[in-house]
């Protein structure tokens, strides 16, 4: 039995309905799509992070040329049932991960890792998301701010091997080399 969230992995959101019969677009946080495809036990979370509920997928596609899937969950059987499931989030255990190959991470491994520059050996930052493009984009929240700015600066590295040949889990670190102009910004 889960005892916490923190057992838990959000892997997508419900972002509308689909059909008459109580079918749902996921937008996906995973590059997973078996956890979108296969039946299988799968958890809820309400609108405001409340209401942590187990539902049972059973079945799901791709909807051709977009990174949205359709769902269908037992026990929501008309679009009525489904428009109550929109804005929440979907998760599975963790214990549930799937296995990787080298050079493969979970973005829930990548979160909060520092950012070091691979050839002075400055803390440039912390990974606070990743943006999946044609390139994973690892978006870096910046420890140095420009003078004069409260805020703070983020930038967007490319997750590729020439921009970051390092990732190192175990001392939750990643080392880049950013081409000249990256982490420019004034």
């Amino acid at each position: 039995m889960i005892e916490t969230q923190t057992e838990l992995l959000e892997i997508g959101e419900i972002v509308a309905t689909q059909g008459l019969k109580g079918e749902v677009r996921v937008n996906p946080s995973s590059d997973f799509p078996e956890r979108f495809t296969k039946k299988g036990w799968r958890w809820l979370q309400g609108k405001n992070n409340e209401n942590l509920s187990k539902i049972y997928l059973l079945k799901g596609y791709q909807i051709p040329g977009r990174n949205l899937y359709v769902v269908k969950f037992e026990g929501v059987e008309t679009c009525n049932d489904a428009e109550k499931l929109r804005e929440c989030k979907l998760l599975v255990e963790k214990k549930d991960l799937p296995n990787l190959s080298e050079d493969e991470y979970h973005v829930s491994d990548l979160i909060n890792l520092e950012v070091y520059h691979q050839i002075t050996g400055e803390n440039l930052g912390i990974i606070t998301n990743l943006y999946v493009a044609g390139n994973d984009l690892l978006e870096v929240k910046l420890h140095k701010q420009p003078e004069g700015t409260k805020k703070p600066i983020t930038v967007l590295i490319p997750f590729v091997k020439a921009i970051v040949p390092v990732v190192n889990l175990e001392q939750k670190r990643i080392e880049i080399n950013p081409p000249e102009g990256l982490l420019e910004l004034y």
